[in-house]
This record gives C-alpha cells, sequence and structure tokens, in this order.
C-alpha cells in the first residue's frame, strides 16, 4: 500500500465496526475498537485486536467524544481512524482534529465534509457543476416574510428542510400555505434542536418520486469512478428501509446519465474516498440532486454484490494514497441484490424501539445470502443508540431470486428475546406492486398506513411456545463459544464473504 497503514481505530460500533474489523484483518491491518459501558460486552469488542473504554453510556457520552476518540487512538498507537456511518463520520471537526494529530482520516477531505454537510452551499455548488438541483431557496436571509415570498414563488406542495439536517429531522411537507407558517416554527425548532442550526431551505415537493443514489470513489491522483445506482424508494418516515441494486427503474441510458451527474458532482468537489450522490428521480424520468453523502453508506453491501468491489478494502486503500485500480470501462452490473434494515422495534405498537437480551439467535447462511450482524444469543441490545441490528441481504442473478432469497433469510432468521420488523419486511416483500418495482418514496404511506401481524394463528402458537421455552443459556458466556485471535476474518460471526469481491 502507498502509506502502509498499520492500525486503524474503529470511531464506531455495531455491525459497521464489524464489517470494518474483517477488512482490516484481511488486509494485514491491525484494528483497535472502543466501546461504552453497554457496549462492554460487545461483538465488535471481541473481534478487533485491542479494544478501550470510553466511558459513559450515551452517545454523547462515548461514541461522539471525539477527545476521549483521538486520545484512545495515541494510546493505541493507531495511524488512522476510520468513522465508519452515524456518529461523528460527517464531522468537518473531528476530521480535521484527526489530521491535525498527524492521523489519516478514512473518508473525505474535511472541507468536502464541510462544503457538503451545508445543503445549501452544496445545491448551489451542483448549480454551477451543471448537476440538474431542485427549484426552490437556499439564500441567506432567513427571515419569515422572506421563506414565504419564496414559497410562494415555488408553488405547492412544498418541502420545508433543515440546511445542515438528514435522516428526515427539520423536515416539513407543506400542502396549503395555510399550514405554512407552522411547519416553518416546527422544521426550525427541530433542526435546532437536532443539528445546532436553524437554517432551513425550501424545495418544491416531487411526488410521486423515486430515491435514487450513486455510489462514487475517488482517490487522491484525481481519479473518479462511479459504481452503478441503487433504490431506496421504500422508507418509513424518511427512513430506508430496503435498498437494491440495479434499480428496476433505470434503463442504461438513464444510468449512464445519473453517472455523468455523479461524477460532475465529486470532480467539484475533488472527491476523495467513497462517498454517494443521491438523486430524485420524477415520473417523467427527469432526476434532481439531493444531496451527497461523505461517508459509507448502510447500504454498501448490495453495490458490493452488483459489482464485484469490496468497498471497505477500497476505502483503506485509497486512504493509503493508492491511485484506484479500477477504471470507470471496467465496471458492469452484474445480477441483483436487495438490502432489508433489520430493527429493534415493534410494527404492531406503532414501531416502539425494543430492547432487552437476545435469548436466542439462528442467522441462516447460504449461496445468494449475506447477513451483517453484531448479534449473538445472550447480547444485550441498548435503548440508547440507533436500533438497527442487522441487515440481512439476498443476492441472484435476477431481482425475482433476489427478492426470494431476501425473503427465504427473513422466514429463516429465528431471534428471541425482542421484537423486531421481520413480519413487517416480508410483508413489503411480498406486495405485488413490489415485485413488479412499482415504487416511490411514498409507497409505504400509501399502501401500507397501518399495520399488524397477518401470521396464521398456528405460527403465532408456535412462535410464543418458542419464546417461552428458550432463555440465556446458562453456560455463563456471552459470547458464541468460538475461538478468534485478532486476525479471524469475520465468516465466523455469520456476517458471510460476498462471493467475487475484488480487493
Amino acid at each position: 500500500m502507498g502509506t502502509r497503514l498499520r492500525k486503524v481505530l474503529i470511531a464506531n460500533r455495531g455491525e459497521i465496526a464489524i464489517r470494518i474489523i474483517r477488512a482490516c484483518h484481511q488486509l494485514g491491518i491491525a484494528t483497535v475498537a472502543v466501546f461504552s459501558e453497554p457496549d462492554r460486552e460487545a461483538l465488535h469488542v471481541r473481534a478487533a485486536g485491542e479494544a478501550y473504554a470510553l466511558g459513559g453510556v450515551t452517545a454523547a457520552e462515548s461514541y461522539l467524544n471525539s477527545g476521549k476518540l483521538l486520545e484512545i487512538a495515541s494510546l493505541a498507537g493507531a495511524d488512522a481512524v476510520h468513522p465508519g456511518y452515524g456518529f461523528l463520520s460527517e464531522n468537518q471537526q473531528f476530521a480535521n482534529a484527526v489530521e491535525e494529530q498527524g492521523l489519516t482520516f478514512i473518508g473525505p477531505r474535511a472541507v468536502t465534509i464541510g462544503l457538503m454537510g451545508d445543503k445549501s452551499a452544496a445545491k448551489e455548488l451542483m448549480r454551477k457543476a451543471g448537476v440538474p438541483i431542485i427549484p426552490g431557496y437556499s439564500g441567506e436571509d432567513q427571515g419569515d416574510q422572506t421563506l414565504r415570498a419564496e414559497a410562494e414563488k415555488i408553488g405547492l406542495p412544498l418541502l420545508v428542510k433543515a440546511a445542515h439536517g438528514g435522516g428526515g429531522k427539520g423536515m416539513r411537507v407543506v400542502r396549503s400555505m395555510a399550514a405554512f407558517q407552522t411547519a416553518l416554527e416546527a422544521a426550525r425548532r427541530e433542526s435546532e434542536a437536532a443539528f445546532g442550526s436553524g437554517r432551513l431551505l425550501l424545495e418544491k415537493y416531487l411526488d410521486p418520486v423515486r430515491h435514487i443514489e450513486i455510489q462514487i470513489l475517488g482517490d487522491s491522483h484525481g481519479n473518479q469512478v462511479h459504481l452503478l445506482e441503487r433504490e431506496c424508494s421504500i422508507q418509513r418516515r424518511h427512513q430506508k428501509l430496503l435498498e437494491e441494486s440495479p434499480s428496476p427503474s433505470v434503463s442504461a441510458q438513464l444510468r449512464a446519465a445519473l453517472g455523468k451527474a455523479a461524477l460532475a458532482s465529486a470532480r467539484a468537489v475533488n472527491y476523495r474516498n467513497a462517498g454517494t450522490v443521491e438523486f430524485l428521480l420524477d415520473a417523467r424520468g427527469r432526476f434532481y440532486f439531493l444531496e451527497m453523502n461523505t461517508r459509507l453508506q448502510v447500504e454498501h453491501p448490495v453495490t458490493e454484490w452488483v459489482t464485484g468491489i469490496d468497498l471497505v478494502h477500497a476505502q483503506l486503500r485509497i486512504a493509503a494514497g493508492e491511485p484506484l485500480a479500477i477504471e470507470q470501462k471496467d465496471i458492469a452490473p452484474r445480477g441483483h441484490a436487495i438490502e432489508a434494515r433489520l430493527y429493534a422495534e415493534d410494527p404492531a405498537k406503532g414501531f416502539a424501539p425494543q430492547s432487552g437480551v437476545v435469548k436466542e439467535l439462528h442467522e441462516p447462511s447460504g449461496p445468494g445470502v449475506r447477513i451483517d450482524s453484531c448479534l449473538y444469543a445472550g447480547c444485550e441490545v441498548s435503548m440508547h443508540y440507533d436500533p438497527m441490528l442487522a441487515k440481512v441481504i439476498g443476492c441472484g442473478a435476477t431481482r425475482a431470486e433476489a427478492i426470494a432469497k431476501l425473503d427465504w433469510a427473513l422466514s429463516n432468521m429465528l431471534l428471541c428475546g425482542i421484537a423486531t420488523n421481520i413480519p413487517y419486511l416480508r410483508e413489503v416483500l411480498a406486495m405485488p406492486a413490489f415485485r413488479e418495482g412499482q415504487t416511490d418514496t411514498r409507497f409505504l404511506e400509501r399502501l401500507l398506513p397501518s399495520w399488524e401481524p397477518r401470521l396464521p394463528p398456528l405460527e403465532i402458537a408456535l412462535i410464543a411456545a418458542y419464546h417461552g421455552a428458550t432463555a440465556v443459556r446458562p453456560h455463563g458466556r456471552k459470547h458464541p463459544s468460538v475461538e478468534v485471535s485478532p486476525w479471524t476474518t469475520l465468516t465466523q460471526f455469520r456476517l458471510g464473504e460476498t462471493p467475487g469481491l475484488k480487493n
């Protein structure tokens, strides 16, 4: 490798920490894990070569404590930091601090994170780069009268959203001007609470619309490529639930146009490392820039399957100064992959978050199935962090085969002790409109506005009986009974290997 990475601190937890540890070990790079008090027995702690306590319980006390993270990096002798996704992954100040300490930040340059973190500045930069943007207002004047006047120019329906936001926070749809002021004030309050800034932008609300994103890679030598598209239209309250590649709505011609726009976006900021350019695609086939995510995405496994490229390997090699080993002409889709996000939440109770101990666990495996997980029988799911427990991916030669593999994996996954959204996911997969690829971002809102379990009574009784018969095994050991060296690949944790990945 260019300037060889010797030891990487993973500033994250859960399945993404394990995913990064696996990639590092495969490349002969030592790893350092960090953990909060609730995560003291977590699987990523045991998988890494070394593990250090952050202290604290909440994210603010632990995984968001940049000072403590850098202190541990120095103590452990790490020469690089991988932020994963979430937490500090898109924090410009943290990226700067990592580099100021003489460490390598495994991600884009801090200035790029800052530029793309400001949605108003990002839209203006993309407009100058010739990338289509949604009609709207992103100006400095944030007075209520100015915003109302601009809203009337844009027309209804309208989207009010946080300029520094994400994940659906600080976002309101306005369908009548009578509701505009209430939506404005609510979005501003939520934005200030979540992001420390009440700055808003206005956009024309497109409906129906698909959410299409393009994976990009860039190196420090000025080379950039795109790795095709993912469709992420199946969302609940602006949170992605199912992601797939390729999109059933994207033709070869549209794919080329989206890729060209994504590369223009990457060149506009001299993008380095892995990132994602997100677009909205309307019913007439017109697409518009939405945002650029300056990090690895949760849904990266589907891109790995259809391209055969290991994205975390690529991140590490780029961070070490190596040029990209692939050119655009080398990248073509093969087969299909669909990912489902498995959450600790109860769909039958309004998707209320769940916590507790996983009493029994079976994660299926087999050709065309990949599970990225941090679970084991006896592990505790904390209420203090994101409720995503695992990602289940189905892969096949066709979209129908990928759906079948994913549904099989979900139907054969047994997780006792905590309610999950598996029944809900399976119902979405079974819907004729989904199987026909007729999706958009309001798909679930329209077709599954409310939900209750529809399992046959016998199946419900069997599950209840199983729950009653199982408990944490009394062997006193909370981790799986498998010997793990610091260099063990994570196939032993049932993550599985994705066939054909290029190193």
